[in-house]
């Protein structure tokens, strides 16, 4: 085999070995990831948030596979410093810068710095992922050759666990295999073969360290606070809670709320405070709350919420009488209805403009013994613990009292004409007893009237009545001295040889039924209107 086929050969199997130490060592860091998710998943924990950079330092070992000069093979380097710098351009795809400083092998080192690709997948706190980078390289050894220059290349995969500290700023990266190749011409080979020739070695390489991880691909929205005062509308003393709730909070920092009023004592912290308004004048004020989780302005947001302080209102108050039309000397009763807006204590005072008024409470008593007939205003006064007052007033009417009724109208005797038939309008004496009763009746009452209704038979001409009225007139006034003004005479349709006698009282009306007066002058009288009296003859 020629030399040529043999250093082709050579190469094939290095990178065999190293490609099954890459793929073995991706295996077992994908196993390790999906069962370290899987543990996490079942936690329930809220996965990180996506970083923009990461920065990884780790203590690296790099072992040369086959890789010599002029046969002289180079050894593992332990340890080594691996450091990369992540910038992430989305969720997945970013670009590394990596170096490698690996200087204390036994007879050579090696110094890498590339920049290339890097893909992550991130599932909950474990980020899986490969890279690739290309860039320059410095090989010494491995026999007395000088450092020097030239390229290299460095692939591989790799898993971070996010720490559940410090806000997700750092992780541990246990583990990262790479395929590592370099390519550096130290010159010629000379006449000694310890110096000169073609370094070419084909490395794997692990590495395990920490990462600080810093910015996020996606900022989070900003936090936001509202306020609300409940209630709203309040009165001089009575308490206000103003609760703050804030939106886009990051669960995994402390928020701290702060709050200042224009008004009144504030008590309470957190999200929730109390305003103590006792003493406030009425008007509007405003509760300003802050939160804060950090120093970026997405971390802080402010809310207002406002209340008004009202007056307190004065009480309301009716009034009334029962009874409201009363006689003198009589009492009414006053009732006051009052009501306070704010529930205040309420005390009753009255006046009255005649009469005498008693009563502290809802209820009073006016007394109208002494007062003038006709109306007395009363005033109902209401007053709260505040000093407000409301007045209202209803008016009491004193009537003069009634007259007592008059007496009834009195029926007297009446007077039967029966009999004498051949005189029958004419008075006898025995009618005469009656009429006789009837002028001492008027006698004793003088301010009375008599009114007598004569009646005819049916065989009788209607004069027959109107004549024996005029005959009973005749009689009172001209034998018993009645003032004939005082007897009203009147008629009746009813049949009958009678007279009747009504006794009217002053102030008392005769119902006049179905009779009727007639005048006096147009009756044509018959024969002796009545009985003389018998004169005693001397003996």
């Amino acid at each position: 085999m020629s030399s040529c086929q043999a250093s082709h050969s050579g190469i094939f199997s290095k990178a065999r070995v190293t490609l099954l130490v890459a793929l073995a060592a991706a295996f077992i860091t994908a196993s390790t990831s999906s069962a370290m998710a899987q543990a996490v998943k079942t936690a329930g924990t809220p996965p990180p948030e996506l970083t923009r950079v990461d920065m990884y330092a780790g203590y690296g070992y790099i072992h040369p596979v086959n890789s010599d000069i002029n046969n002289f093979f180079y050894q593992p380097i332990n340890p080594s410093l691996v450091a990369s710098t992540n910038l992430f351009f989305n969720r997945f795809l970013g670009v590394q810068v990596e170096g490698n400083f690996s200087r204390n092998g036994p007879n050579d080192s090696i110094y890498t710095a590339g920049a290339g690709p890097i893909f992550r997948y991130q599932k909950n706190r474990f980020v899986p992922f490969a890279h690739a980078v290309v860039g320059t390289a410095r090989l010494r050894g491995p026999s007395l050759q000088h450092g020097e220059w030239g390229w290299g290349v460095t692939s591989g995969v790799g898993v971070d666990y996010i720490l559940p500290f410090f806000n997700n700023r750092f992780a541990v990266r246990p583990l990262q295999a790479d395929f590592h190749y370099t390519h550096v011409d130290f010159g010629p080979v000379g006449p000694d073969p310890l110096v000169g020739g073609l370094g070419q070695t084909f490395s794997y390489r692990l590495s395990a360290g920490g990462v600080l991880r810093l910015g996020q691909i996606n900022p989070p929205p900003p936090v936001q606070l509202g306020c609300s005062a409940q209630p709203a509308n309040i009165f001089p003393g009575d308490p206000v809670t103003v609760t703050a709730t804030a939106a886009n909070l990051n669960l995994r920092k402390k928020a701290t709320y702060t709050w200042s009023t224009s008004g009144g004592q504030l008590t309470g912290s957190n999200e929730t405070v109390n305003v103590v308004t006792a003493a406030l004048p009425p008007g509007d004020y405003t509760v300003t709350g802050h939160v804060s989780e950090g120093i970026r302005p997405g971390e802080q947001a402010d809310c207002t919420a406002g209340f008004r302080v009202h007056a307190y209102e004065p009480p309301t108050v009716s009034c009334s009488a029962n009874p409201s039309t009363v006689l003198p000397g009589d009492p009414s009763t006053i009732t006051s209805v009052a009501s306070s807006p704010q529930n205040r204590t309420i005390t009753f005072s009255y006046s009255s403009s005649g009469g005498q008024i008693s009563g502290s409470t809802s209820s009073a008593t006016l007394n109208t013994n002494g007062a003038p007939v006709g109306p007395i205003t009363v005033t109902c006064n209401a007053v709260d613990d505040l000093g407000k007052q409301a007045t209202a007033t209803t008016t009491i009417t004193i009537t003069t009292p009634p007259p007592p009724p008059p007496p009834p109208v009195r029926p007297l005797c009446s007077v039967s004409f029966e009999r004498d038939q051949k005189r029958p309008v004419r008075v006898d004496n025995e009618a005469k007893g009656c009429l006789d009763e009837i002028a001492l009746t008027l006698n004793r009452d003088t301010t009375s009237r008599l009114v007598i209704v004569g009646r005819h038979s049916a065989d009788e001409s209607p004069d027959a009545a109107a004549q024996r009225d005029l005959n009973v007139e005749q009689y009172l006034s001209d034998e018993k001295g009645i003032d004939p003004s005082r007897i009203d005479m009147r008629t009746s349709g009813e049949p009958g040889r009678v007279l009747d006698s009504s006794l009217v009282p002053a102030g008392a009306s005769f119902i006049p039924g179905d009779t009727t007066t007639f005048d006096s002058n147009s009756v044509k009288r018959q024969g002796q209107p009545y009985a003389k009296p018998k004169v005693n003859k001397a003996h």
